[in-house]
């Protein structure tokens, strides 16, 4: 059975820094790219950032660019999202997810295999 669990989300001031962390089970997880999406009150899940199976490419939305970076170790099994700068339209649910490498860094959230539980960003002014 697979598990994608994450951890990490809270309560925080613009301007702070957040890292979020999602650890996987009951999967190779070096065979997957691992992304993370977020879906904001109101709003459609959208993509946030996606590493690559072994981290060697990346993908980011525009609204996070410069100021997210994801990271993963797979002897760990485990995939980050470190926030800066966070900003109040950041608050949303953020959702790890596993699925094929999209090369075009589109990474339509119906075609990702497995997902988490989701964790909670508040971001306050």
């Amino acid at each position: 059975q697979v598990q994608l669990v994450e951890s990490g989300g809270g309560l925080v001031q613009a301007g702070a820094s957040l890292r979020l962390s999602c650890v996987a089970s009951g999967l190779t997880f070096g065979d997957y790219a691992m992304a993370w999406y977020r879906q904001g009150p109101g709003k459609e899940r959208e993509f946030v950032a996606a590493s690559s199976w072994r981290g060697g490419h990346t993908w980011y939305s525009d609204s996070v660019k410069g100021r997210f970076t994801i990271s993963r170790d797979n002897t760990r099994n485990t995939v980050w999202l470190q926030m800066n700068a966070l900003k109040p339209e950041d608050t949303a649910v953020y959702y790890c997810a596993a699925g094929p490498v999209d090369y075009h860094g589109t990474y339509d959230k119906d075609l990702m295999h497995y997902w988490g539980e989701g964790t909670l960003v508040t971001v306050s002014l």
